[in-house]
């Protein structure tokens, strides 16, 4: 459909890309765990560790950019329920993190490879959910979708 003359584009929010790239880390930290548990070398330990702290790197990272996004205008009011599912996922990844550096077998044998599927199994439902904890804006009125 064309647009009309004068109408103003705006742009999405940012915060769902740096909520992808934190959650995909995440998610990857229950393949290392599994890794781990199944051959019990500890590099795959160590993988697991950095993964989660990187995705919990990306989660600060999103929390800024999700302020900026409110500040530019770009994001409508926050789906209590998504900023829910994100923060708990944010949470028990901050435990696992503190789990994951324990030395040995107990570092991801049980609890931090059962934090890492909750984790997961929250992130894919987010995922599905679209990433994204705000309602959009609508280009042409301004209102939220």
């Amino acid at each position: 459909m064309a647009r009309q003359i004068g109408e103003i584009r705006m742009r999405r929010p940012l915060h769902p890309f740096f909520v992808g790239l934190g959650g995909a880390l995440l998610m990857a930290a229950l393949v290392t765990d599994y890794m781990y548990s199944s051959n019990a070398l500890m590099q795959w330990a160590n993988f697991s560790a950095w993964l989660i702290t990187g995705g919990l790197v990306l989660a600060l990272i999103a929390a800024v950019v999700l302020v900026l996004d409110f500040i530019l205008g770009r994001a409508g009011p926050i789906s209590w329920p998504d900023f829910a599912l994100l923060a708990v996922a944010a949470i028990l990844s901050i435990v696992n993190v503190f789990i994951h550096t324990r030395d040995g077998w107990t570092s991801v044998v049980p609890s931090g490879i059962t934090l890492s599927a909750i984790v997961t199994a929250l992130l894919l439902v987010a995922g599905l959910r679209g990433w994204c904890v705000t309602g959009l804006k609508t280009a042409a009125r301004g209102e939220n979708a």
